[in-house]
């Protein structure tokens, strides 16, 4: 589940004309890819404590 803000396409125009100027037209696959790893890292982390907690509730009602 992504979510985003309503963006619009002003916004997102502006974000990928800023995105091009900082890493370039070249780079942008690899710092797209980047992104995605570390999104995906994050979501796994968070799915991890939230079956963490889950268990540690479970325990502690018993």
């Amino acid at each position: 589940m992504i979510v985003l803000p309503n963006l619009g396409f002003a916004e997102v125009f502006l974000i990928t004309a800023v995105a091009l100027l900082f890493f370039g037209p070249e780079r942008i696959p690899e710092a797209a890819k980047g992104l995605g790893r570390a999104f995906k890292s994050f979501k796994e982390g968070l799915r991890e404590t939230t079956q963490e907690i889950e268990k540690t509730t479970q325990d502690t009602e018993k």
